[in-house]
This record gives structure tokens, C-alpha cells and sequence, in this order.
């Protein structure tokens, strides 16, 4: 089991749409060799920062992709939101699935899958505030269409706010802490990752 800290503009593996993209799994394979085994368990978007979890065989991907959605594997992000949202604890409990229209948005439909997701605002501000995240579930772009859907979506997410390369050229998100047991010896891990200087340099200005 490998942990990354995946920097912004690179996606998990190699994808239809993103073909030139930069992949975690290319650069792993560049630097531990082409036999290397690459299995995503909690996969990041292109933009999102941080935490990544990869998998270096079959059964630990598949002991650590039951836990994914458990009490025993903690997720953590931190994000810059539009404005601040109130109150400034909240449970955002919104079913999520398709959007006919787009080949990569999703939306909030009532025929949807079961998304529910946590905030906290850290450093709260008029234009922009800093928020804690906690996904109780894993729907694809969950935190950021959540946090869209209650009027304050992330700074830079040009799929579901606007785009604004002059702020920062990326949704506002960052994976910053994991914690999960060992799929082999059962040590409880905790681990962090500091914000990236995109966001710091937001959260300075709030």
C-alpha cells in the first residue's frame, strides 16, 4: 500500500476524455517500473489536491475498498468556498446521479444514490471561507456539487460555480488527512497533508 500527495492537473489513471493528461499511475510506474501494479482506492478529480491511497495488489484493494466508505477510513478535505455558509456547522444530505446534459457533470436528482457529506467552516469570510469536509459517502464530484447545491461552491470549480483562473485556475479542493487501519498488520495510520500554496494563498487573503 502506497499513500501520495497528488498534486493538482494529474488525474488517478489514463482517461478518454483527458487523454494528455498526466496520470498518478504513469508517474508510479515511471518511477518504480513498468510491473509496477496500480490500484486507485480513493480516487482524486484532475484539480483536487492531496491524500491519494494506491494499492499495490488485488486483495489489499479490495480489503481497503471495503473500509472506503466506513468509520474505518476517514476522510478529511479542506476547501475555499464563495462566500460563508450558514449555519457554520451543517449535513448536507443530497441524493446525486447523472446529468443527461453533460458527459461529466453530475446533479442533484431525487432518483439519485444516497450522498451525504459534513462541513465545518474554519476561517470564515464575506467573499471567501475556508471549510472542513467529511464525505460519509463517495459519489463522484459529491463535495463539490454539495457544496454548490447550498449556494457556496468552491473557489475556481468551473463545472459547478465559475470559473475564475485569476483566483486559482482549479476547484478549491485538497484532501488533507486520512485515517485507516493496515489491510495486513491492522496499525491504525494517520496522515496529513498541508494545504497547497494555491490555497494558502487564498486563506491568507480571507
Amino acid at each position: 500500500m502506497l499513500v501520495v500527495n497528488k498534486p493538482a492537473g494529474m488525474t488517478a489513471h489514463a482517461s478518454n476524455f483527458l487523454p494528455d493528461t498526466p496520470t498518478v499511475a504513469g508517474a508510479l510506474a515511471w518511477q518504480r517500473g513498468p510491473d509496477f501494479i496500480f490500484h486507485s482506492v480513493n480516487r482524486l478529480d484532475k484539480g483536487t489536491t492531496g491524500l491519494m491511497v494506491v494499492a499495490k495488489s488485488g486483495y489489499v484493494h479490495d480489503r481497503l475498498r471495503r473500509a472506503l466508505h466506513t468509520e474505518g477510513f476517514y476522510r478529511e478535505y479542506q476547501a475555499v468556498c464563495l462566500g460563508c455558509p450558514q449555519p457554520l456547522r451543517g449535513t448536507i444530505d443530497a441524493p446525486i446521479g447523472r446529468d443527461e446534459t453533460s458527459a461529466v457533470a453530475r446533479k442533484i436528482r431525487p432518483d439519485g444514490q444516497r450522498a451525504v457529506s459534513h462541513y465545518e467552516v474554519l476561517v470564515p469570510g464575506e467573499a471567501l471561507s475556508l471549510v472542513k469536509l467529511t464525505p460519509e459517502t463517495g459519489r463522484t464530484h459529491q463535495l463539490r456539487l454539495h457544496m454548490a447545491s447550498i449556494g457556496h461552491p468552491l473557489a475556481g470549480d468551473w463545472l459547478y460555480g465559475t470559473e475564475d483562473p485569476a483566483l486559482i485556475p482549479r476547484p478549491a479542493l485538497h484532501a488533507c488527512a486520512l485515517r485507516l487501519s493496515h489491510p495486513v498488520t491492522g496499525e491504525v495510520l494517520s496522515l496529513t497533508a498541508p494545504l497547497p500554496a494555491d490555497m494558502r494563498r487564498l486563506v491568507a487573503g480571507i
